[in-house]
C-alpha cells in the first residue's frame, strides 16, 4: 500500500491510499480519483516525504521535512483521527450531501403528512411519486411494518449549526 498526498486544481489538499503507484496512475487516468472537498477529478500528487520503517522494532521513523513549501491543509484534527480518515469522512459527507440534495431537488416535500401520503401511495389511493417529509421514529417503524419502504434523509453536522 502507498499513501499519496494529493491536491486538486482548486488547491484542496488531501491524502489517499492506493495498492501501488500503478494503481494510482490507472485510477487517475480513468478519473476515479476525485477531491473530497469539491469533487474535481483534476488531481495531482503533491510533494511529500516518505515514512521509513526501521528494521529494529518496526518503528516508523519520522519523515524528513519536505524541501518545497507545500500548502498546508486547513483541517483540524480530532483526537484519534488521521488525515486519511478525515479525507474519507469528507468524501462520505460529500456523497451524503449529494444524495440528500438530489432527493430534495427531485421529490415533493410533504412535511408532516409524510406517513399518510406514503400509505396512500402504497395502497394505491394516489399516484406514486417521489416524496420526503417528517415522521417520528414510531411512525417510520409502523410504515416499515406495513411493508412501506422508507429511509431517513441524511443529517450532516453542518445542518445542526
Amino acid at each position: 500500500m502507498i499513501r499519496y498526498s494529493l491536491r486538486c486544481e482548486r488547491g484542496h489538499a488531501f491524502e489517499s491510499w492506493f495498492q501501488s503507484s500503478t494503481a494510482y496512475e490507472s485510477q487517475e487516468k480513468r478519473k476515479l480519483v476525485s477531491c473530497p472537498s469539491c469533487g474535481s477529478v483534476k488531481v495531482e500528487r503533491a510533494i511529500m516525504a516518505p515514512q521509513i520503517v526501521s528494521k529494529r522494532g518496526r518503528e516508523i521513523a519520522p519523515p524528513e521535512p519536505a524541501a518545497s513549501a507545500e500548502v498546508a491543509s486547513t483541517e483540524v484534527a480530532t483526537p484519534g483521527s488521521t488525515p486519511l480518515l478525515m479525507a474519507q469522512e469528507r468524501e462520505l459527507r460529500a456523497k451524503l450531501k449529494e444524495l440528500r440534495d438530489h432527493i430534495v431537488q427531485n421529490a415533493d416535500n410533504v412535511g408532516e403528512r409524510f406517513p399518510n401520503e406514503a400509505r396512500k401511495m402504497h395502497y394505491g389511493d394516489i399516484e406514486h411519486r417521489p416524496i420526503y417529509g417528517e415522521a417520528s421514529p414510531e411512525e417510520a417503524r409502523s410504515l416499515i411494518d406495513e411493508g412501506i419502504e422508507v429511509s431517513p434523509l441524511p443529517v450532516l453536522p453542518e445542518d445542526r449549526n
